[in-house]
């Protein structure tokens, strides 16, 4: 039997949930700065669709986000943030109190923290959210964001 999903459609559909993932980095930065509720943001986004700059995909199309990835991951991230937090200041060095972290690496980081709590294969977790810092930061922000997420997968998840 011969698939019928065309060989552009796996790299489409990674597109559009590497774009949620940005969107809801940028989702959760607002949420925080500007106190507004998740629906109210991920409303926002829905009507306006706040997405990444046409010059960053190669093909010169930008794939819409799986909007239900995005919601998801916002949803969850705003229901689970104490745990959330909770966990990231057990990872973070002693130096490096939560109001330290830049606020977008903290929103990063804490979408990133709420799809691992959702089971969500580390590898895909660890390798999205590179991606996703590198889009942010030039720095060693990258580096701190693969050892916060592999120290939570050690701590908290079986090998896979």
């Amino acid at each position: 039997m011969t698939s019928s999903v065309s060989s552009s459609a796996v790299p489409q559909r990674k597109r559009s949930r590497t774009i949620a993932r940005v969107a809801a980095v940028q989702a959760l930065f607002q949420c925080e700065q500007n106190g507004d509720s998740a629906e109210t943001v991920l409303k926002e986004f829905v009507n306006f669709r706040r997405i990444a700059p046409q010059e960053h995909f190669d093909d010169g199309h930008i794939p819409d986000a799986d909007l239900n990835l995005l919601a998801t991951i916002v949803r969850d991230t705003v229901r689970q943030q104490d745990e959330i937090d909770k966990s990231l200041h057990d990872l973070l060095p002693e130096s490096w109190p939560m109001n330290r972290l830049d606020p977008v690496l903290r929103a990063l980081l804490r979408a990133a923290l709420s799809e691992m709590i959702a089971d969500v294969p580390t590898q895909i977790v660890i390798n999205e959210y590179l991606d996703v810092a590198h889009g942010f930061f030039s720095g060693d922000e990258p580096k701190m964001v693969n050892g916060i997420l592999d120290r939570f997968a050690q701590k908290n998840r079986n090998a896979e």
